[in-house]
């Protein structure tokens, strides 16, 4: 019998920072792969609250029991995910789709990867619907305006977003 090749996916994303619907399709993911690697992107159409090492450091903090078991682990990238994907050996680029407004954006990248490499498939998950609403800029919001996020990220983040936001409130 041949030996099966390890199969690795990418989950790429702002991640600015992690909720716990990241959490969940990082979870899902790694019952269908052997390996995901969750890919921290260095996006400069985007302004992130926080910089590319600590969204690096909030997810490993999240998922310490994954990473331990070896299951997954955390990077940071910039350029074209393909060539990325390529770099890590991943034959999958897994995306979240949480509403049909999430579809529109995430067919169109799919397919703009697929032209630029085809042997990198692009799998779409649903989050558990708990988290179908929840983004991570609704959250800079509720946390802005002095809301309460308990549930929507892991406990332990939940004194680090609260500094975070406080050290960068406008006077």
């Amino acid at each position: 019998m041949p030996k099966r090749t390890r199969r690795i996916v990418i989950y790429p994303g702002s991640f600015d920072p992690v909720t716990n619907g990241h959490l969940d399709i990082v979870r899902r993911a790694a019952r269908l792969f052997d390996h995901v690697v969750v890919a921290v992107s260095d996006n400069s159409l985007k302004k992130p609250l926080f910089t590319l090492n600590e969204r690096r450091d909030l997810l490993r903090l999240s998922l310490k029991a994954e990473i331990r078991r070896g299951h997954v682990s955390v990077d940071v990238f910039s350029g074209l995910l393909v060539r990325y994907a390529l770099k890590k050996g991943a034959s999958a680029v897994v995306r979240g789709l949480r509403a049909i407004s999430d579809f529109e954006y995430e067919f169109q990248m799919a397919l703009m990867n697929r032209r630029q490499e085809s042997r990198v498939e692009t799998v779409f998950l649903m989050p558990d619907e708990k988290y179908t609403y929840l983004s991570s800029t609704l959250l800079k919001d509720i946390l802005r305006l002095g809301g309460d996020v308990g549930g929507f990220v892991p406990p332990a983040l939940v004194p680090i977003i609260r500094k975070k936001i406080a050290a960068n409130r406008l006077p």
